[in-house]
């Protein structure tokens, strides 16, 4: 499965306790982030991460085209409610796209660990079906 890994610059030291936490189920997947995110999980969780622009210099909108090709699996995407963001409306591109393709997107830890723990157990073999079908035609 591919998964994308993304975080807003306060949650990023979630994110890298996330992977951490559950490194042993990441290693067996690829996994994609944008700039500084990717960069991070590379050296200290030592996994390798297929690395985008960061997020406000395009990077959202790089994962966004690959889950419209269905070439993206699941999101993980540790957003940060209480700051602006300059570039939210990638973000809220992202996250429509993620809807209207029906990838799996984690907005928060409590909602990743479910994802990463049905990844694990798996759940997510439907997405295996989408692949040979093309994906959803967005409608």
């Amino acid at each position: 499965m591919k998964i994308a890994l993304i975080a807003h610059d306060k949650k990023k030291e979630d994110l890298i306790r996330f992977v951490t936490a559950y490194k042993d189920i990441f290693e067996r997947h690829e996994l994609f982030a944008t700039g500084t995110t990717g960069m991070l999980i590379s050296q200290e969780v030592s996994l390798p991460v297929h690395r985008f622009k960061s997020g406000p210099l395009g990077g959202d909108q790089e994962i966004g085209a690959m889950i419209a090709r269905n070439e993206m699996d699941m999101v993980i995407f540790f957003r940060d409610p209480l700051t602006p963001q300059p570039h939210e409306p990638d973000v809220t591109a992202l996250i429509r796209l993620a809807d209207v393709y029906a990838v799996p997107l984690a907005t928060n830890m409590g909602t990743a660990e479910v994802l990463i723990l049905g990844l694990k157990n798996g759940y997510m073999a439907w997405r295996d079906i989408e692949h040979e079908q093309g994906g959803t035609d967005g409608e």
